[in-house]
């Protein structure tokens, strides 16, 4: 006989799971026990948001579900901004979360809510365990549902005295993986579907893809002379370095990509959704009149023609059907097509001087000359992401973790989560000063579990992109936009890290090995020119635009 909090950590335990993400609550005190000589590491954090963020990004890295637990109520409404990030991002997850004693429900008990209508909207699936012996069912379920189709995040809600009752249920082994397979038939279509094009534009992004997909992505395009881009925050889909690569169709993108997009007669979509980002907004390919033909490939039946209509649909996952089309007979000829896409690319890499003794191009473009390929890049939201998206090139699948929902505040979590994963990788965290003050307070986590990144903080004293944005609508007008920042290189210091003040930007190689010698979390401080506001405006530029 065991308690439910046992079963739930040996059913956890059979389903390979080695780290969990929590923020401890009296609500699932026999879970908590349960851990004790479970053999898995319970990453403890400060904040629940940033616990269910660590384990998105565990998926992400893994391509397994990330585990967070969280105690009811307002527990569970502070980890719903990291089953957000899961949802959009199509990451497995699986977050467990405290919940009243069954027999106390529908009183507006202590922390009660009801979580199949709080998380119905995000998550997948989102069930209540009622009974002890039926733990190991539904635990074995949430896996299979979080990794099958499109992935994404599942929600169990476990009563507390369900999770103290005893039972002798067994353990269940996880299900089978399904076994993938891609016809001849589809194969046949996509590449006639390619041959009937003069301009075709591959888009890569989505779920469950690997190393061998990435490195697939590649032989098939250079093979067959196609320009591939890559949706929002999926630039380590595909070596940056291949020929055949043109870009990432994302916010701060490059205006020439987005015009190829426009003037391509065929689009083969391989696993990514069709949505606002990877469209500038639906103004760069208008669902009622796309004016294009699409073929759509993607795990989930029923995205495709969800949103677009296409012309050609394959249920399957992309790296399965790149596997097939990486040896696939040439289709066409788009050389010259495709080599204006790379000079188009080549040319966005060119860096845009911004004001200041600082300039984020040159501390990006320096990173992305001296950092090992194996190296792991997170970022959060803000403009400071755009100098990242263009000017670093990812070389390796596994090196970029960031949301495409653009949450802010996720990037030094997923960092701390990185590290864990890949001691002997270099894990940098890219930060707004807006966005790394919402989830600072994971630094003792770091310290705690040693975690290693290194993060660098673009401080310009405000929240920069709706600032953006405001000196566009509202120009001189400011209203909410400004940030004020702690001493963030003391403040690192203070929680046993290493921290570092640059406001020359030829100080910053220093600073930076200085930091990755030290063995520990590392604050790196870009003081930067209050004028900074984009990649390629200054604020008064901005604003003068927006009075004319």
């Amino acid at each position: 006989m065991r308690h439910g909090g046992k079963i739930l950590t040996d059913a956890l335990a059979a389903h390979g799971v080695e780290r969990v993400f929590s923020v401890p609550g009296e609500s699932f005190l026999a879970a908590l026990d349960g851990f004790y000589e479970s053999g898995i590491t319970n990453v403890v954090c400060r904040q629940e948001g940033g616990a269910a963020m660590m384990a998105e990004a565990t998926g992400k890295l893994t391509g397994r579900p990330g585990i967070a637990f969280v105690t009811r109520g307002p527990g569970a409404t502070n980890a719903s901004a990291g089953v957000h990030v899961a949802r959009q991002d199509s990451t497995p997850m699986i977050l467990f979360v405290g919940q009243i004693a069954r027999g106390h429900r529908d009183r507006e008990a202590f922390q009660e809510v009801d979580y199949r209508a709080m998380f119905g909207p995000l998550a997948k699936w989102v069930a209540e365990i009622e009974q002890t012996d039926r733990i190991p069912e539904y635990v074995n379920r949430a896996f299979h549902v979080a990794m099958s189709g499109r992935p994404g995040p599942v929600v169990l809600a476990l009563p507390e005295d369900m999770l103290s009752d005893v039972s002798d249920a067994p353990d269940l082994a996880p299900t089978a993986a399904a076994v993938a397979g891609v016809s001849d038939g589809q194969v046949s279509a996509l590449l006639g579907f390619l041959g009937s094009a003069e301009k075709p534009l591959v888009v890569a992004g989505g779920p469950g893809w690997s190393a061998e997909a990435a490195r697939d992505l590649a032989t098939f395009g250079e093979a067959q002379g196609l320009p591939v881009a890559v949706s929002f925050r999926r630039q380590d889909y595909i070596d940056n370095g291949s020929s055949c690569y043109a870009g990432d169709l994302g916010v701060g993108g490059n205006p020439k990509l987005f015009a190829r997009l426009r003037e391509a007669d065929a689009l083969l979509v391989l696993g990514s959704r069709i949505g606002d980002c990877v469209t500038q907004g639906y103004e760069s390919l208008d669902p009622a009149m796309p004016g294009k033909r699409i073929a759509h490939v993607h795990p989930e039946p029923e995205t495709p023609g969800s949103v677009y209509r296409c012309d050609l649909a394959v249920a399957a996952r992309a790296p399965d059907v790149l596997a097939r089309l990486a040896q696939a007979p040439k289709a066409g000829d788009w050389g010259a097509w495709q080599a204006a896409a790379r000079a188009d690319y080549e040319g966005w890499l060119d860096p845009a001087e911004t004001p200041g003794a600082v300039k984020l191009e040159q501390v990006v473009g320096w990173l992305a000359e001296t950092l090992p390929e194996d190296s792991v890049l997170t970022n959060g939201a803000g403009n400071y992401a755009v100098f990242l998206q263009r000017y670093y090139r990812f070389r390796r699948y596994g090196t970029q973790v960031a949301p495409t929902s653009g949450s802010m505040g996720y990037g030094f979590p997923a960092a701390i989560a990185a590290s864990l994963q890949h001691p002997e990788r270099v894990v940098v965290c890219m930060a707004g000063d807006g966005c790394f003050q919402m989830t600072l307070n994971e630094m003792s986590t770091a310290v705690q579990f040693g975690a290693t990144p290194i993060v660098v903080v673009a401080n310009n004293g405000r929240y920069g992109t709706i600032r953006m944005h405001q000196e566009r609508n509202y120009p001189g007008r400011v209203s909410g936009t400004e940030c004020l920042s702690p001493d963030y290189a003391a403040l690192a210091r203070a929680y046993g890290g290493f921290g570092a003040v640059v406001e020359d930007g030829a100080d910053f190689p220093a600073a930076f090995e200085a930091a990755r010698a030290s063995g520990t979390v590392a604050v790196i401080e870009l003081r930067l020119d209050p004028e900074m506001l984009t990649a390629t405006q200054t604020l008064s530029e901005v604003r003068a635009a927006a009075v004319k």
